[in-house]
């Protein structure tokens, strides 16, 4: 949508362009506010507090390209040691600092080759894809080292399983082990069996020592912090037709084998929450995350000696779910709860330990209305990074050293202006059959209760087994389109993660159906508060999401104008167990994709539809959008793009944004309806 001011020197009547006259609009922000690689990102600091690492734009690139970055924390104020740009093909994306002066970052490039049999995108031989390596390096950056890697084991195997290898990635680092100056945990895929093994390995010699050797039915759980002992495991087992059950097995520390707790097992149609998160010292008793025994998860301990939890929870809010547990990883208070996240609107940290509690409220003083969050600390909390943002504020990260001097590092994207962005809001609204639906709603820069109704988008999620938060939208979809005079509403449909298990279950073979009604009654809601005008409403979603706005434009009566589906899903039947590499999440999530399926129900259509995927998608494949374009576009305007070089997941490259983002703001403008959104 354009600015009121240029469409009145345009001579364009705004009613055309759905403005109202005499409202106030916030300039839009251009799309390379949101196309440019960030300034920084990434940024951790090694457990000592000697060293940070970073991901960077590049110097000299104008923001097209990344860098990676390290500091000594000695003398923060003289800039990074070193600056390595990426590669002409290998792009830094990732980047975490290590003990033993090491550095893991992760490197992407585009890739071209046949997938048929491995990798995701395996079921259509897609021959575009991206291929992620990780990399060890030091503080001089001169060398990188393919992190982990046992080279040797690949030596007589064909180009074929090379490259499947190479898709699965062929290690990762599992667990730090912050006591230990030298050693961590990491899994090793077997080249024969793609299971992944697990090793201790040193940084400094590469000599590794095998912990747990994995298969196709099991899984390690809990490695102890200090010594790495692998103390539970994790086994899928049959459990009679078309049913499965996880079995949480424990190691018994007289006999050292690895025995069944009936307490902890679960059935997979049942979906209840068991993940083991920690072992008390003192007592041996485990840290459970649990929904067992009520409807959001909790924090409680399990006894192994008597096979049974305690009577109270350790941690719980009757609102939201338990997601972690903070430990220690420090000396000084190794393995203790310091506190517990809740994941409400944000994922809010909430310290119990009284020195933490007070760094925490202290930094959260200092940035009103900002959100706060500590990412790193040394043993004696000399030194701190911890970052802040808000909806409107993309991500900052500060040093704070000796407790009292703060050295900002830098914003994500310093040159964004937040007032443009305008005010962000929790809500609920209540759905056709009473189900109450939370939501996030952003409404732009200068509008009040009472004003002219709103141009607005219904924003889906993706998943759908995920959920939104409150704060900085790092697509940049949301402050886009609110600073061009939009309310965007993010609805957390039945089958949204993170409300409770009632909610999640709801949306079970649900697709196109109840979860879609969910989001046609956020279109209804924002209709009813007066914020947006019936004839002024579109749907845009990505990944899942765009399967929602495929089914909005075969479903009838639409409350949409339009529908914009971003990488989308159209075809359960192409979907179906293939939906993960996972072979647990195949189980748990391809069961449940089944509902309405929009490929067959074309001949519905009856709203333009912009469909759009890049031709690097291997998860949602462009036959997805492509096929829906050519069954609907006799019915009804529609256009399909396929991105150039664009995966399915982030980061994207600044000529994706340059792509994407007028494509959606022109189609709304347009296209969608008569005289545009």
């Amino acid at each position: 949508m354009k600015d009121a001011r240029l469409a009145a020197r345009l001579g364009i009547a705004a009613t055309l362009l759905g403005l109202a006259v005499g409202q106030v609009l916030a300039t839009p922000l251009p799309v390379d506010d949101f196309a440019k690689i960030p300034a920084i990102q990434s940024v951790t600091m090694s457990p000592d507090g000697k060293q940070l690492v970073a991901i960077i734009a590049a110097p000299g690139s104008d923001n097209g390209d990344t860098a990676l970055a390290n500091w000594n924390l000695d003398n923060l104020g003289a800039g990074p040691v070193a600056i390595t740009p990426s590669g002409d093909r290998m792009k830094f994306i990732a980047a975490s600092a290590l003990k033993a002066g090491r550095s893991l970052v992760i490197g992407r490039q585009e890739l071209t080759a046949q997938l048929a049999g491995c990798g995701e995108g395996n079921s259509v031989g897609t021959t575009k894809t991206f291929l992620s390596k990780a990399y060890l390096t030091d503080t001089t950056q001169t060398k990188f080292d393919e992190a982990f890697a046992d080279n040797s084991r690949k030596l007589g195997i064909s180009e074929q399983t090379q490259r499947c290898l190479e898709l699965a990635g062929t290690a990762s680092l599992v667990h730090s082990l912050p006591l230990d100056p030298d050693k961590v945990i990491i899994s090793q895929i077997n080249q024969s069996t793609f299971s992944a093994s697990y090793y201790l390995f040193n940084l400094k010699s590469g000599q590794t020592e095998l912990l747990f050797r994995g298969d196709a039915r099991s899984t390690p759980g809990l490695f102890h912090p200090r010594s790495g002992e692998l103390l539970t495991r994790t086994q899928i087992e049959p459990a009679g037709s078309n049913e499965y059950e996880q079995q949480i097995l424990i190691k018994d520390k007289t006999s050292g084998k690895f025995e069944k707790h009936d307490a902890l097992t679960t059935k997979l149609s049942e979906r209840y929450t068991m993940d083991v998160a920690g072992i008390d010292d003192q007592t041996g008793k485990l840290y459970i995350l649990t929904d067992r025994y009520s409807e959001q998860v909790q924090a409680r301990l399990y006894d192994p000696a008597t096979r049974s939890f305690d009577k109270e929870p350790l941690a719980a809010h009757p609102q939201y779910p338990i997601s972690g547990l903070i430990l220690g990883s420090k000396p000084s208070n190794f393995n203790q709860v310091l506190g517990f996240y809740v994941d409400g609107p944000r994922r809010e940290a909430i310290y119990v330990d009284p020195q933490m509690k007070a760094l925490y409220d202290g930094l959260k003083q200092a940035y009103p209305g900002k959100y706060v969050a500590i990412t790193g600390y040394n043993d004696d909390l000399s030194r701190v990074l911890f970052i802040t943002n808000g909806a409107n504020t993309p991500t900052t990260y500060h040093v704070l050293s000796d407790r009292k001097q703060v050295t900002t590092l830098g914003s994500e994207r310093p040159w964004i202006d937040g007032k443009q962005i305008g005010e962000q809001r929790w809500v609920t609204y209540t759905a056709r059959d009473g189900r109450k639906i939370p939501a996030i709603l952003d409404l732009p820069a200068g509008w009040k209760e009472g004003g002219e109704p709103l141009p607005a988008l219904v924003h889906p999620h993706g998943g759908p087994w995920a959920r939104d938060y409150a704060g900085w939208d790092v697509s940049g979809w949301v402050p886009y389109f609110t600073s061009r005079g939009y309310a965007v509403i993010r609805p957390q449909y039945r089958g949204s993660t993170g409300f409770g298990r009632d909610h999640w279950i709801a949306g079970d073979k649900q697709w196109g159906l109840t979860m879609q009604d969910d989001n046609d009654d956020a279109a209804a809601w924002l209709v009813q508060q007066g914020i947006a005008a019936k004839d002024r409403l579109a749907i845009f979603g990505y990944s899942y999401g765009g399967f929602a706005a495929a089914a909005a434009t075969v479903r009838s009566p639409s409350p949409f104008q339009c529908a914009i589906a971003g990488a989308p899903v159209t075809d359960l039947g192409r979907v179906g167990m293939s939906w993960s590499e996972n072979r647990l999440q195949r189980i748990l999530q391809g069961q449940t994709v089944k509902g309405m399926d929009p490929i067959q129900n074309t001949a519905k259509a009856n709203i333009p539809v912009l469909l759009y995927v890049g031709d690097r998608d291997v998860r949602t494949p462009a036959f997805h959008a492509r096929s829906f374009y050519n069954a609907v576009q006799g019915k009804v305007p529609a256009k399909f793009e396929l991105i150039a070089d664009m995966p399915h997941s982030m980061p994207w490259y600044p000529s994706h944004y340059r792509a994407t983002l007028p494509l959606m703001a022109d189609f709304l403008a347009k296209d969608c309806g008569p005289g545009g959104l």
